[in-house]
């Protein structure tokens, strides 16, 4: 899946959507200190209170939320494995009969179980749903309307959810006029921050993809490797940060630990450009980087002494991997933002990756420097700061 992809089937989740239909929802109430399930339930998602499914639908589109390598993750299930996750969850969309659909979520449930052990009690609710796609017309004369034609596609969503305690609070009883303590002891569903969840299958260009699931992680970057090697049975992902750590030991290894801002800023511009190209030809997939699409990079950017062999053996060095491919947008800074961060003893600079360029390191009176190339003066704490002259005693002493 894209970004586009999930963006399509996130914003369906509303209540009264007709291109969207959820079928059955089903929850499993987990106790911290057994690690057992204490009470299960299942309804019709339709025989809900609008306000019960504006709870849950938001809280499905939270599961949907994120960045692509950051916080989503499209995994491969793994082959050969014994009580295969992605085998009950296909039976479970087969499934036309509610019980046997809910054996079916009640076995990923004891997977969630096994080996773990949770601070809170835990909401596991599940989601039997149908989403609807209108096919593009071939022309804007067609008689046919877009939304004739749909592509179907069947899915069940998962959703983790902590519990908390309810608040202890002083309430004022107008009847009886009276201060009275809240003595509520119910548990609070926790439905705005999702600890995990997933989406089954993958959908990709309208098209099911049963050999991959999206996984959603509870923070960027904060992946649960249990839930996804033991309850998803899915294989490990590379994490955008961890692309981007791997892609620059490979530059390390390739230049010698060293390369100037100037250079590295090529880098970037060069990467950044490969991405706008396939924006440009209205690419879906996002583009990736192999071993030769980095040694161009890198020999575009001003690097010298690159060859294939090189780069291929910082491959293999670093990743143990000569055919791995980054995907671009994972090895760069947010090319337009602030992203990168300069940090210093004297002070902490942020700057953006087409800025790079205006930074340099400098020798200068025995000591290093941190040079920066403005175009106008500049104003501190409402002073406008006069330019020094640092090399005029130099120049004069060669004269």
């Amino acid at each position: 899946m894209n970004k586009k992809d999930i963006a399509n089937i996130r914003k369906q989740f509303k209540i009264n959507n007709d291109l969207l239909k959820i079928h059955e929802i089903f929850n499993v109430y987990i106790m911290k200190e057994s690690s057992e399930i204490y009470h299960y339930q299942s309804a019709p998602f339709d025989l809900l209170e609008d306000e019960q499914k504006e709870l849950f639908m938001a809280n499905f589109k939270k599961v949907l939320s994120g960045q692509l390598d950051e916080k989503l993750f499209e995994l491969k299930f793994q082959r050969d494995v014994e009580d295969s996750s992605q085998l009950i969850l296909h039976q479970g969309l087969l499934s036309n009969d509610t019980e046997e659909w809910n054996e079916y979520m009640l076995r990923l449930v004891e997977k969630m179980l096994k080996d773990k052990q949770y601070e809170m009690d835990v909401v596991v609710t599940f989601i039997k749903g149908e989403y609807m796609k209108p096919m593009k017309r071939s022309n804007e004369e067609a008689e046919e309307s877009g939304r004739d034609t749909v592509f179907s596609n069947p899915f069940i969503l998962c959703s983790m959810n902590t519990t908390q305690d309810p608040k202890k609070e002083l309430l004022f009883d107008y009847v009886e006029k009276e201060f009275k303590y809240n003595i509520v002891v119910d548990p609070i569903i926790n439905l705005k921050a999702p600890k995990s969840g997933f989406l089954f299958p993958c959908f990709t260009d309208n098209a099911a993809d049963v050999n991959h699931v999206l996984y959603s992680a509870k923070k960027a970057y904060e992946l649960d490797y249990h839930f996804i090697e033991e309850v998803l049975n899915a294989e490990e992902t590379m994490t955008a940060a961890d692309d981007k750590v791997v892609f620059e030991e490979i530059v390390k290894k390739v230049t010698g630990d060293q390369i100037n801002t100037s250079t590295l800023s090529n880098v970037y511009d060069e990467i950044h450009r490969t991405i706008e190209e396939s924006e440009e030809n209205e690419e879906e997939d996002v583009p990736k980087l192999d071993y030769k699409d980095v040694e161009k990079v890198l020999k575009s950017s001003g690097v010298a002494d690159v060859d294939s062999d090189k780069v291929e053996d910082a491959f293999k060095t670093v990743i143990d991997d000569d055919k791995y491919e980054f995907k671009a947008s994972s090895i760069i800074p947010k090319y337009n933002s602030k992203s990168i961060k300069i940090k210093t003893k004297v002070a902490d600079i942020k700057i953006s990756p087409q800025d790079l360029r205006f930074v340099r390191q400098i020798h200068f009176d025995g000591k290093l420097s941190l040079m920066i190339e403005v175009e106008e003066n500049t104003v501190i704490e409402g002073f406008e700061m006069i330019p020094e002259a640092l090399f005029q005693k130099a120049k004069k002493e060669e004269e």
